[in-house]
């Protein structure tokens, strides 16, 4: 080979090389972490949180790869409807959830008359979220959202929550120490992201901290408030399983407003009660759910559905919500 050519080769390669490692994300280490936390408190400050406070709240702060790996590596294994309804629902948890409701039944039913939501939907997101608060998660929440931040996919989303929970701990309604949650930062017994914690977290009982983690009236009516906030209607319930006629697959299924029309246009198109009898005569808006397509279950959801998903936007999820607090309704 001519020496030219064979430099030219092997500046060929160098440039190759050197364009794949900018191409690909720098690597992450405990140092840039360190470094990138003190850009975290530098706008911090920007936004009137104080040098001494942050270093307070921050001396312990540390990256935790376990979370970025957990954000990476979300299970994407296809599970069906009624998988799910027996992994999130099961008879034992149902047994709890209608003791805990009869336990803390009249101060529910308090919460639930004055925020417009029916107790047992309350009991039903608790029961979901947390385990009825037995599984609040046990990660720092400060570092977890930082590491998260620092990743960068979703860097705007979880500085956002980083200054969130900042101004959480500002507010004095927990002490740094205690503020734990899921690897994404999801706090208490209701879960609430830290904006979420600062939008509709309550302090019922009114000792000047709005206390998710450990006080079952400020759970309750965090929930409560969150429902009533997002349009909740505690005149109806969330919605029905159906079956569909021979003649119609669920053409107009999906929650878009397009497809929310009466009971009556539902009949027409061919859905009927899950016995199979004509739909009630009543002057309600639906939405048709085929979560795993018309094989599958199907649902006719109302409004309060649309409510769930402003919650969690699974169909799974606001389902196993609607289906426990039918249980919990039933007693069993």
């Amino acid at each position: 080979m001519k020496l030219f050519t064979l430099i030219s080769l092997l500046l060929l390669i160098a440039t190759s090389r050197f364009a794949l490692a900018q191409s690909q994300p720098a690597e992450k280490s405990e140092a840039g972490f360190h470094s990138y936390v003190k850009q975290l408190q530098e706008e911090a400050q920007s936004k009137g949180f104080s040098a001494a406070w942050l270093n307070t709240q921050l001396e312990h702060i540390a990256y935790r790869p376990t979370v970025v790996k957990a954000d990476k590596n979300q299970p994407e294994r296809k599970i069906t409807l009624d998988n799910y309804l027996a992994t999130r629902v099961p008879d034992w948890k149902v047994s709890q959830a209608v003791s805990l409701y009869q336990q803390h039944q009249s101060l529910l039913e308090e919460i639930g008359q004055r925020y417009g939501v029916q107790p047992r939907f309350i009991v039903a997101l608790w029961g979901n979220e947390s385990n009825f608060g037995k599984l609040q998660g046990k990660f720092d929440v400060l570092s977890a959202l930082a590491s998260l931040a620092y990743e960068g996919r979703r860097e705007a989303l979880f500085k956002k929550q980083f200054f969130a929970a900042l101004t959480l701990l500002k507010q004095g309604h927990i002490e740094v120490s205690k503020l734990k949650g899921s690897w994404a930062g999801a706090m208490g017994q209701s879960q609430f992201m830290p904006t979420s914690f600062l939008s509709y977290a309550v302090d019922y009982d009114q000792d000047g901290r709005k206390d998710i983690w450990n006080t079952p009236a400020d759970v309750f009516a965090s929930i409560a408030n969150f429902l009533a906030s997002e349009g909740w209607n505690d005149q109806y319930t969330w919605g029905r399983q159906v079956k569909l006629k021979e003649h119609y697959q669920g053409e107009h299924a999906g929650l878009k407003k397009t497809g929310f029309v009466t009971l009556a246009r539902w009949s027409e198109r061919g859905v009927t009660r899950y016995n199979g009898n004509k739909l009630p005569v009543v002057d309600i808006k639906a939405s048709l759910i085929m979560p795993d397509g018309p094989d599958g279950r199907v649902y006719l959801v109302y409004n309060n559905f649309h409510t769930l998903m402003k919650w969690n936007r699974s169909s799974y999820f606001g389902v196993s919500v609607g289906y426990l607090a039918d249980r919990i309704k039933k007693g069993h």
